[in-house]
């Protein structure tokens, strides 16, 4: 990868921090929302997922915070102590459940749900 697309890159996730962070500290916005143990910012989960994220399983919601957090399928089933097989089917379920249309659109809301805006 070229410096000026690092640089791009990384002015692209400076640009998503700064909108996570205005959303986070809006006034009057909803409570934050408990997926099992993890809470969440009200502002970062959208609507329309709202029910279904709330069905997930611990195992799924833990998995989709790794990935969030910018994990890779192997990472996260080191930190689980499972098989990357077993983080695939994992995603998998979420994105089914969640009515995605794939892995890309999984990381995309994971990264808004669980990046940390700091």
């Amino acid at each position: 990868m070229s410096e000026t697309a690092t640089m791009t890159e990384d002015a692209r996730l400076a640009a998503i921090a700064e909108l996570l962070r205005k959303a986070d500290a809006t006034p009057g916005a909803a409570a934050p929302i408990a997926l099992g143990e993890h809470i969440v910012e009200a502002a970062r989960v959208p609507k329309r997922h709202r029910e279904a994220l709330l069905k997930l399983t611990p195992m799924e919601l833990t998995c989709v915070r790794f990935l969030g957090w910018g994990r890779s399928n192997s990472d996260i089933a080191a930190l689980l102590l499972i098989s990357e097989n077993t983080v695939r089917v994992h995603l998998s379920n979420v994105a089914r459940k969640l009515e995605l249309d794939g892995m890309r659109e999984l990381a995309a809301l994971a990264g808004m749900l669980f990046y940390s805006a700091d």
